[in-house]
């Protein structure tokens, strides 16, 4: 469902593609991903949305989004608004989704199709928009986990779909975990 002759952009919901692949048990390899879509189509601009935590010296995310700076993704990012759950749980709140779509819609004349990685229903409205504007959109996110990862209406509005599942193969590598206990596993056994 691409063509090699159209121009694509990427509009990654970080926190989302992180949950999805995570519950499909691989991580991303951003670096992958774009070559992927290099592959697909003339690939115009692979943005990555993603809050932080201002007062963290160092947080998981920030070392991904410097790489993701320097090897052609534009980030975008604002500060997250760290809160104590009912259960007492340490939670960040911070919503990107008006950022991305105010992007989509203003890349939306330069582009023939957009790639949405994300399966929040709260952005059918801006695939419809979109699509009205005469842009192709394709979803990925994952609807063979329990429950499914992408919301139906989000689904049905895409004119593609593209289960993360199906490429994992493509862009996936083992969870961070996993490659460090391999890791220790291989010292173990050379010593």
């Amino acid at each position: 469902m691409f063509y090699k002759d159209e121009r694509l952009a990427l509009f990654i919901d970080g926190a989302n593609l992180y949950a999805t692949a995570r519950t499909l048990g691989f991580d991303i390899d951003y670096k992958l991903l774009r070559q992927e879509f290099l592959r697909r189509g003339k690939l115009v601009r692979a943005f990555y949305y993603t809050t932080l935590i201002e007062n963290d010296e160092f947080t998981a995310i920030r070392p991904l989004v410097d790489w993701l700076n320097y090897n052609g993704f534009t980030t975008v990012t604002k500060p997250g608004k760290e809160f104590i759950d009912a259960q007492g749980r340490r939670r960040v709140k911070g919503n990107m989704d008006i950022d991305l779509a105010v992007d989509a819609m203003e890349l939306a004349s330069r582009v023939d199709h957009i790639v949405l990685f994300t399966g929040d229903g709260d952005f059918r409205p801006l695939v419809e928009s979109l699509q009205r504007k005469g842009v192709r959109v394709s979803v990925v996110s994952t609807i063979r986990s329990q429950p499914a990862m992408i919301a139906d209406d989000l689904r049905r509005q895409a004119d593609n779909f593209i289960d993360l599942h199906d490429l994992r193969d493509v862009i996936g590598r083992q969870p961070r975990e996993a490659r460090l206990n391999e890791r220790d596993e291989v010292e173990v056994a050379a010593s």
